[in-house]
């Protein structure tokens, strides 16, 4: 008797998303997420400090900026904790698209939001921005542990850590996305075009990538690892206190694990675009704030700190360059990963780190050629630490707590590692007189941290992926 169409059991046909669609819907929907986390980073650099804080010295401007930039890491938590319920309740595809959706609201919001320096609006504009900000913060804490678990849950056996390259590849291509929009504003604008409307462009241009990527991750179907999940009746009701109460030991190590990458990131990106173009002279600092119709007195005088004096623009330009590297080895650290295992590569790239941090003073000191260098150096270890996360962290849970773990520890370690970096390097930088030493041995300690997690851990390349159910 042949068998007919109809008598297959359909049970035994298991659909799986097409290895482009996986890629890209990982790829894009980290793209969007960073893209609307850096315009708003460097926003925080270039606009918010004259925009949200115009009463301020221009030094408390630029800390009360930053500290705008850090309540969406404190929201992180919670959104790991939010998005990572439903991530491991109803499955991995629908709380992607609400990640995505809550990001692109809150970037287009902020786009259209009035400034202080409207009539009436002095104190509800920061208050506003804190609150889009900690939305913001919300999405992503939820985004990126369903984007590394949407490609290594689909990824063939030996490749997770290279299809977990694809979600982190988001990072850096949402850098310079964002970057040489403001790049292009920067050189087709005035100032005072720019701080009057033309710092809302990139966030209004939101809108349209969310729709790409709505529109892709619509049409995904649920990956093997959670559907494993739900047929053998494994779904957690609270898969926060079942990480918590199992799994709390992979939850410290992750977050360590994830540390100096944090750090190692915001000082690259935020830190050396706030030192990078700093005047490197009172002088300078009180021509330019003349020139931009701001006092300087002597407070600020007295407040100021050298930086490098580097233009806005050009330096921009530099940061571009620096991450251009970041994803070149972004994916060359999947191979690797799969090769040495993922515990060896993360362990020497973060001695790497350690020792970069030495670097930083004689580096600065050799003018735009050294920063350039800088940056440089700084991308690629930044490659090659952030690359294997998609995979290392995911693999440290089983796969029916595995959003909720990853997202908490990658967040958590947002809070300790990403949240305070801009604002300690700033501090550690004034207090040094305007020298790196200190910013450059707190990276260093951040490595220490992060190389004593990776050496209590476990390599978990040859774990079992898919049947790992608590």
């Amino acid at each position: 008797m042949s068998t007919t169409p109809s008598t297959v059991d359909a049970g035994a046909i298991k659909p799986k998303n097409p290895k482009g669609r996986v890629i890209f819907a990982s790829l894009i929907g980290t793209t969007i997420e960073f893209y609307d986390f850096y315009i708003y980073a460097t926003a925080s650099v270039l606009v918010f400090p004259a925009l949200f804080f115009p009463d301020a010295t221009p030094a408390n401007a630029l800390l009360s900026s930053f500290a705008v930039f850090g309540v969406a890491f404190v929201a992180r938590p919670l959104g790991s904790i939010i998005f990572g319920h439903y991530g491991d309740k109803i499955g991995r595809k629908g709380t992607l698209v609400a990640s995505l959706l809550t990001m692109g609201i809150a970037t287009f919001l902020i786009g259209v939001l009035p400034t202080a320096q409207v009539d009436g609006w002095i104190i509800l504009a920061p208050a506003l921005l804190v609150l889009l900000r900690f939305f913001q913060g919300l999405a992503l804490g939820g985004e990126w542990s369903g984007a590394a678990l949407l490609a290594t849950e689909n990824a063939p056996k030996n490749k997770r850590a290279v299809y977990g390259t694809f979600p982190q590849l988001g990072a850096p291509i949402g850098f310079i996305l964002a970057n040489l929009l403001f790049v292009f504003l920067n050189a087709t604008l005035s100032d005072e075009e720019f701080l009057a409307w033309g710092w809302r462009v990139p966030f209004l241009l939101s809108a349209v990538l969310v729709i790409v990527g709505l529109y892709v991750r619509l049409k995904l179907i649920e990956s093997h690892s959670f559907q494993q999940v739900k047929d053998k009746g494994k779904v957690v009701k609270l898969p926060l206190a079942s990480v918590f109460k199992h799994q709390w030991r992979a939850l410290l190590l992750g977050t360590f694990i994830m540390f100096a990458t944090y750090v190692l990131f915001y000082l690259m990106t935020a830190f050396t675009l706030t030192f990078g173009t700093t005047p490197a002279s009172v002088e300078d600092a009180r021509t330019a704030a003349e020139a931009a119709g701001r006092g300087f007195d002597d407070a600020a005088a007295e407040a100021f700190v050298p930086g490098l004096g580097i233009a806005r623009g050009d330096f921009l330009v530099m940061l571009i360059i620096g991450v251009v590297f970041f994803g070149i080895f972004t994916l060359v650290s999947g191979p690797l990963a799969e090769k040495f295992g993922r515990r060896k590569m993360l362990m020497a790239t973060t001695i790497g780190i350690a020792l970069f941090g030495f670097t930083w003073v004689p580096l600065f000191g050799a003018g735009t050629t050294g920063a350039m260098a800088l940056l440089i150096i700084g991308f690629i270890l930044m490659g090659l630490t952030f690359g294997p996360m998609a995979a290392i962290l995911p693999e440290l849970f089983p796969a029916n707590v595995r959003y909720t773990g990853s997202a908490v520890a990658y967040n958590m370690s947002s809070v300790i590692g990403a949240a305070p970096a801009s604002f300690v390097a700033i501090a550690l930088w004034q207090l040094a007189d305007g020298s790196t030493f200190l910013v450059g041995m707190y990276l260093s300690a951040a490595a220490v941290a992060t190389f004593i997690a990776l050496w209590l851990s476990r390599e978990t390349r040859d774990h079992d992926y898919d049947n790992n159910v608590a």
